[in-house]
């Protein structure tokens, strides 16, 4: 998730804005409380995301003072009187989403004025909103006022080390919390006890963020000692944070304790080998863990080859995620036991392991026994032929796959007609990609004789991209074709970073299926060059539907 300053100067000075808090309690739109969601990329490489260091807006905002419990009555009725009418006083009054809403400095004091009239706040969100950092005592000194919060997120708001400490004294104020976020907040780091050593056994706390937030091996410490008293606890997200490898023994013990744990996140924390011996004497404790990520450790390859046998005891566990773990030949040849018996699993992420690829056939031919599995991502595996029949034979065993990843697997080029055969069973297939698959003209004649067919139905995402190999006449087959998938909203049929090609008569056919799409929205053409009356044939097409379709040429057109 990223966020976009705007900077309106004139002669090196910043010109005055209304604040965002007053025209929001004017009547503008209120928006339900959402966390603002990350999604983590299955590309081969993974780059971490670090907050935006933009220069820092002023105002010349007056604020408004404080108002009193004796006015708040009163002043709520107003307030309520300019909300949507949909909406009505209560979801105000329990819930205040200001994620990612660019608040100025005048804004956070008007939050702080604020706090007096919402005495049934139970969600207060100000994360990614960079001058809430060096501000934030004057928030929680109202913390007193809002006694009945159950969520608060403060992800990635710059906070300093006062604001740390003053978060830590105002948290026995909100005794019913149940959620705390406060991922991408370096200063965290360091200081973690100043915030959490006021928790007491029994503690409400359910959910628990703290992603890269430059924790250190004794905050890592600190958390293993901390966790027994947090026994309601069923998400922690410790990711990002690569210090913490090397507390892990304290952080596996304190595990033992959560036996309500249902989210374990550990993505790219410098884990090791013994690591995974260390989690797998806890996974005997964490019965009801659905979803566990160990992804971006690289570290972890050969952890699996005498310690995954407690892994079977997740008989609960729905995700598994361990893409980019450098994965070995023994890793996988254990992993072959375990992950079989995992039978409620749903999305498996082993992607980016390139040398499982000859040692997988066993593992792939097993899925079959994964009735339930939604989402498979083997993309980067480097597997082979043997592998990859492997793997299209069981998925006729797994009615329930939605999302099938096969990118930058070379194999699958000249051998796509043993997928297609799978593809016959998959009903629910709503994403398939094929990135870099060395696909040709062969397959892609295969693939539009299936999606005419109707086996493609429910596709909603498809991508080709990087198959430079294919000739016009198999992209005018297929784009013949694509009008046959109704549900389709995404299309990536891009070239190569290196190459670049002209767009032969395929194109006309593209433009005249798309048309018959009403749910697609981006196509991807990187590196396809138009000619000129091709450009205005999108033009034209783009006039017509308004601008609907985004179709995405890179930066040559």
């Amino acid at each position: 998730m990223s966020q976009t300053r705007k900077q309106n100067s004139s002669n090196g000075e910043t010109k005055p804005r209304t604040s965002f808090v007053n025209k929001f309690f004017r009547g503008s739109k209120l928006t339900s409380s959402k966390t603002g969601s990350r999604k983590e990329t299955n590309d081969i490489e993974t780059t971490d995301f670090q907050p935006s260091n933009d220069a820092k807006e002023t105002t010349t905002l007056d604020t408004a003072k404080p108002l009193t419990p004796d006015t708040a009555s009163g002043s709520r009725m107003e307030k309520s009187e300019h909300l949507p009418p949909q909406l009505g006083p209560t979801a105000v009054d329990q819930s205040l989403d200001l994620n990612n809403r660019g608040l100025t400095p005048g804004d956070v004091r008007a939050v702080v004025a604020m706090l007096p009239l919402l005495p049934d706040l139970e969600t207060l969100d100000i994360s990614w909103n960079d001058f809430v950092g060096g501000t934030l005592r004057s928030i929680t000194q109202q913390m007193h006022l809002v006694s009945k919060l159950k969520i608060l997120r403060l992800g990635s708001c710059r906070l300093t080390t006062d604001d740390v400490r003053a978060l830590g004294e105002a948290l026995e104020a909100i005794p019913e919390l149940e959620e705390l976020s406060l991922s991408w907040n370096s200063r965290v780091g360091g200081n973690l006890p100043l915030i959490l050593q006021k928790f007491q056994k029994g503690s409400r706390i359910h959910t628990l963020e703290l992603v890269d937030c430059d924790l250190t091996s004794e905050d890592g410490t600190f958390v293993g000692d901390l966790l027994p008293m947090m026994q309601n606890l069923e998400v922690l997200d410790l990711s990002i944070n690569r210090n913490i490898g090397a507390s892990l023994n304290s952080i596996a013990q304190g595990l033992r304790s959560t036996s309500n744990l249902k989210v374990l996140k550990l993505h790219s924390c410098g884990l090791s080998q013994d690591s995974v011996r260390l989690l797998d004497a806890a996974f005997r404790y964490l019965c009801e863990l659905k979803n566990l990520d160990l992804s971006c450790n690289k570290e972890l390859g050969g952890g699996f080859e005498d310690s995954s046998a407690q892994l079977a005891a997740l008989e609960h566990l729905e995700v598994l995620d361990l893409h980019q773990c450098s994965l070995t030949a023994a890793d996988v040849a254990s992993l072959t036991q375990v992950i079989p018996l995992l039978s409620r699993l749903q999305e498996l992420d082993l992607s980016a392991n390139r040398k499982m690829g000859s040692s997988s056939e066993n593992l792939l031919s097993r899925l079959r026994f994964l009735p339930a599995l939604r989402s498979l991502l083997v993309n980067g595996c480097a597997l082979e032929s043997e592998t990859f029949t492997a793997l299209a034979e069981a998925s006729t065993y797994l009615p329930a796959l939605e999302m099938v990843d096969l990118s930058w697997n070379k194999c699958v080029g000249g051998n796509l007609k043993l997928l297609l055969e799978m593809l016959k069973f998959l009903t629910a297939l709503r994403v398939l990609r094929l990135s870099s698959c060395a696909l040709v003209t062969e397959d892609v004649a295969l693939l539009a004789s299936v999606i005419q067919a109707g086996h493609l139905a429910k596709l909603q995402k498809l991508d080709l991209s990087y198959n430079d190999s294919i000739c016009d006449a198999g992209w005018a087959i297929f784009c013949q074709n694509v009008g046959f998938l109704k549900e389709l909203s995404e299309l990536d049929i891009s070239l190569r970073p290196s190459t670049s090609r002209d767009c032969g008569r395929w194109f006309r056919h593209l433009l005249h299926a798309v048309a018959k799409l009403s749910k697609i929205t981006e196509i991807g053409l990187k590196r396809w060059i138009l000619p000129t009356s091709q450009e205005e044939e999108l033009e034209h097409f783009q006039q017509d539907h308004r601008g609907s379709i985004h179709f995405d040429l890179g930066e040559g057109q």
